[in-house]
């Protein structure tokens, strides 16, 4: 199956970067308020995103919001490390070219979090994601202090399939959230 998912990653990433910056920027504000009305995200304290990369969903707009705690990772080997981050604080890029917050700012627990919004290239109907094929995202999600964490997948409504092909060590996500649409799968 894995090549599958690396043709599928392939096209849908070369289909989102084809959105003009408008477009996704407009798609962007419409997944944020599609979080906003969810009481899963309302009722949280802390939550666990992401910095927009390759023309991801952009979760900026929320961040603003200081009512919540929010979370950026840190790619440290093949793990995500979880740091507290505020709007305007500084952000550095990291191995990958992601942005990240500084390695000497505080880091999140398990036990602090309420929800992670997890990047991905396509979820499908069953609350599986195709990410970028690092097993970051599955590793954090398959490590027993992580699992009990609600998540929610977030791609634009062309990324959001009836099904991807899947591997034994690929985790399902509670929910997928889309420009026009938030489905949790329990």
């Amino acid at each position: 199956m894995t090549n599958d998912k690396k043709q599928l990653r392939q096209r849908l990433l070369k289909q989102r970067q084809a959105m003009t910056k408008d477009d996704g920027r407009e798609k962007s504000d419409r997944v944020c308020t599609q979080l906003q009305s969810s009481p899963l995200f309302t009722q949280a304290k802390t939550i666990l995103a992401y910095f927009s990369f390759r023309q991801e969903p952009d979760l900026n707009p929320l961040f603003t919001d200081t009512q919540y705690c929010w979370g950026l990772p840190r790619c440290v080997g093949k793990s995500l490390l979880w740091h507290s981050w505020k709007s305007g604080e500084a952000l550095k890029a990291g191995a990958y070219g992601i942005f990240e917050p500084d390695a000497n700012s505080p880091t999140l627990e398990p036990n602090d979090v309420d929800l992670i919004l997890v990047p991905a290239v396509a979820c499908d109907r069953r609350g599986y994601r195709l990410g970028y094929g690092g097993g970051f995202y599955d590793r954090l999600l398959s490590s027993a202090e992580w699992t009990s964490k609600p998540t929610i997948g977030i791609v634009f409504d062309f990324a959001f399939l009836p099904q991807l092909p899947i591997d034994g060590w690929d985790q399902p996500l509670n929910g997928v959230c889309t420009e026009t649409e938030l489905i949790m799968m329990v």
